[in-house]
């Protein structure tokens, strides 16, 4: 068996008030990359006009990302459809960064599991806020 080339890929579409994401945003996303956590294979920023037009920027049209030399992996990964449904979610008058991110980890665990005769079927995602209330309940039920 020959290793996996590519993890599975997660599209993530994250809002922000005003025109552009916050520079923190960037940030975040940059320390994922540089621990090999994540590969950044696509990035897109939809800016919605308070008319509700949209304006569609690539990474590298981005100024002061910070990302400026990360080379995105598969630019045009995030298709226009993909973009423009993902852009009905945008509010007017806000934006939002679409990163489209190669989770590593998973890659590794694919190839481990294939190797093995194992094959991944099907994964489910519980959102963070979603797990975070969960067990902010269960520690609740434990201590009563």
């Amino acid at each position: 068996m020959t290793g996996f080339r590519y993890g599975p890929a997660e599209f993530y579409l994250v809002g922000f008030e005003g025109s552009v994401p916050d520079r923190g945003t960037f940030s975040a996303l940059r320390e994922l990359i540089d621990t090999g956590i994540v590969r950044l294979l696509d990035f897109v920023v939809i800016a919605r006009d308070t008319d509700g037009e949209v304006d569609i920027q690539a990474l590298d049209e981005q100024i002061d990302s910070g990302l400026s030399d990360v080379e995105l992996i598969a630019s045009g990964l995030a298709g226009e459809e993909d973009i423009l449904t993902l852009a009905a979610h945008v509010p007017p008058g806000r934006s939002a960064a679409i990163a489209v991110l190669e989770l590593t980890y998973a890659r590794d665990l694919a190839e481990k599991l294939s190797s093995s005769g194992g094959e991944v079927l099907r994964t489910e995602r519980i959102a963070a806020p979603v797990v975070n209330a969960l067990m902010d309940l269960l520690e609740e039920e434990e201590g009563d």
